[in-house]
């Protein structure tokens, strides 16, 4: 028995599959980017040590529910724990956290710069997902694209 597929059901789970993949990715970049700075963080400021820890599992998480699921509500939670993140960043750099307020106009910190560019590109890749697919039918769209995904996987 053969499947048919419409090519819009093809092209819908090869972008679906696309921004999820590209989306993990982003997800373990800001993981490993807070990864790399953790130690001093734990040493210079605890609480913020420990924030980063969160931060990372909280991206290793997301990006495991991305790897298995399209859900829009992974897809906010994205987009929330990305912004959130810029956020930090700027008051860090701008008004200063408490008890840590050197890096008060440190704005070219290079792990910083790459956290931001990673997470600019989380923000607008969710926002794009969660646009077009508020576009396209709402919930709908949400099934036919898990349902294509699986048709175009399964080989039988």
């Amino acid at each position: 028995m053969t499947n048919h597929y419409s090519q819009l059901d093809v092209l819908a789970a090869l972008r679906d599959q696309v921004a999820r993949a590209t989306g993990a990715v982003g997800l373990a970049g800001i993981g490993l980017i807070h990864l790399l700075d953790v130690q001093g963080k734990l040493e210079e400021t605890p609480y913020l040590g420990w924030m980063y820890i969160g931060l990372i599992a909280a991206s290793l998480g997301l990006a495991g529910l991305l790897v298995y699921t399209s859900d829009r509500r992974v897809w906010a939670a994205t987009a929330a724990l990305a912004s959130a993140v810029i956020v930090g960043y700027s008051l860090s750099r701008t008004t200063g956290l408490p008890n840590a307020t050197d890096d008060i106009g440190n704005w070219t910190e290079p792990l910083g710069l790459a956290s931001l560019f990673v997470e600019g590109s989380l923000v607008a890749l969710s926002g794009s997902v969660l646009l077009t697919r508020s576009r396209l039918t709402g919930r709908n769209e949400e099934r036919r694209v898990e349902r294509a995904g699986r048709r175009a996987l399964d080989p039988a």
